[in-house]
């Protein structure tokens, strides 16, 4: 029987999904809703619930992975990381309660309401450079009270 999480059903093999990359910690798969001709997703295997559950020197360096594998599959593809967006929607924003990084390229396509969709450091999205600084000060906010 599978499980509630769709990304958790994708990685078991048990839904389908166009994988373009995976190892034994990773796997990025093409947006069943592209907005643009390059859109993936990039996830981690084991469930973490969103950007909110991120808080250790592990989830810097899996975030880290996260965002060289995605670039890689951009480039791959025929993308351009020059016109691309990399970045989370926030919650409760996120409409899949598994951690994802959009990969999209190229982001000068985005059509007006995918734009505000995908508005970077808006209330619903960040960038995925904003996401790893918060999480860099607050392992280092960590560290220092310990």
């Amino acid at each position: 029987m599978g499980s509630t999480c769709i990304f958790c059903n994708i990685v078991a093999k048990q839904s389908p999904a166009d994988v373009k990359f995976e190892n034994e910690e990773i796997i990025i798969f093409k947006d069943i809703s592209p907005v643009a001709t390059h859109h993936y997703l990039s996830i981690p295997k084991n469930h973490i619930d969103n950007i909110k559950s991120l808080n250790t020197v592990y989830h810097e360096e899996l975030l880290q992975r996260l965002i060289d594998e995605g670039k890689r599959v951009i480039v791959e593809q025929d993308g351009d990381l020059t016109d691309s967006l990399l970045g989370f929607h926030l919650p409760p924003f996120n409409t899949v309660g598994h951690l994802h990084l959009h990969l999209i390229s190229p982001a000068s396509s985005l059509s007006f309401k995918h734009r505000m969709m995908f508005k970077p450091n808006s209330y619903w999205f960040a960038t995925a450079d904003q996401i790893q600084e918060r999480l860099h000060n607050l392992v280092e906010s960590t560290k220092a009270n310990v």
